[in-house]
């Protein structure tokens, strides 16, 4: 029987903050040491690690959301620097320390190598079929110290998870440019003001807005008509049925136990990146 969706949407919150250590200080600090000239630079490098010497045109249709030509100004640039192997591994190692130091105590309590089982367990058992980049993933070898396994678990359930959600955009035309649009307009931002469009050129983003405006998505103050905001909620509903596969191998009371241990280690991992 299938997990209730909102129970994997709630595995989304607390695997994200868990997963996304892997862009904090010290990871980068680690790809800066192997010569990498930026954060983004080591950020190319790691994640797209899993894909391989693959090209940036490669890389810039796996991760979906990247303008024309971001990712081509580090990828193939990186492996000048650095290997696919190397970068996975100072990935893991810098990941794992990162994690170990934002949740303290807990990296060392007797029930976080069985959350980190749980974890592993549904990371390792979701489909790949038509996820690159999780395919990617679960090529690579399953840490066995209970903390690095438990950030590789909760990149795999991420990944997975992302791939997916690219699929939903792609079935509603949502383009990886106007993903980040609806994004910002569900948290209340202007387009303009939001991370990663705020260095478009003017004209571009303006192009963008426009386009979701004339397919009547948003209204002229760049706010969410009726069928935008549909759009966006079948986009994310449809995402955490994609996503639901990789929890059909635990128990209910398995999931609602993985669930309860992941809360205190997002929280604590939150609590710091705040």
């Amino acid at each position: 029987m299938p997990h209730p969706l909102a129970k994997v949407h709630r595995m989304f919150e607390l695997v994200e903050p868990i997963a996304t250590v892997t862009f904090s200080e010290a990871p980068n600090e680690a790809f800066l040491a192997l010569g990498m000239r930026n954060y983004w630079d080591g950020y190319f490098a790691g994640r797209a690690a899993p894909l391989g010497l693959a090209p940036a045109e490669v890389v810039h249709a796996v991760f979906y959301n990247f303008a024309d030509g971001e990712v081509a100004r580090h990828i193939p640039w990186v492996w000048g620097k650095t290997t696919p192997q190397e970068a996975i591994a100072v990935r893991e190692r810098g990941s794992a320390a990162a994690l170990r130091q934002m949740i303290g105590q807990l990296a060392d309590s007797g029930g976080l190598a069985r959350v980190a089982d749980l974890a592993t367990r549904a990371a390792v058992s979701a489909p790949t079929e038509g996820r690159a980049l999780y395919a990617g993933l679960r090529a690579l070898a399953v840490p066995e110290q209970p903390v690095a396994r438990l950030w590789h678990a909760a990149t795999l359930l991420r990944e997975h998870r992302g791939d997916g959600h690219n699929a939903a955009l792609l079935a509603h035309g949502i383009g990886g440019t106007e993903a980040h649009v609806l994004l910002a307009v569900s948290l209340g931002m202007r387009a303009q003001e939001f991370g990663r469009l705020h260095h478009l050129p003017t004209a571009q983003l303006a192009a963008v807005l426009d386009g979701l405006r004339g397919r009547g998505l948003l209204d002229t103050a760049g706010r969410f008509t009726d069928a935008g905001r549909q759009t966006k909620q079948r986009i994310e509903t449809l995402t955490d049925e994609l996503a639901a596969p990789a929890y059909d191998v635990l128990s209910a009371d398995e999931l609602d136990e993985l669930i309860a241990g992941l809360e205190p280690i997002a929280a604590a991992a939150t609590a710091v990146d705040d």
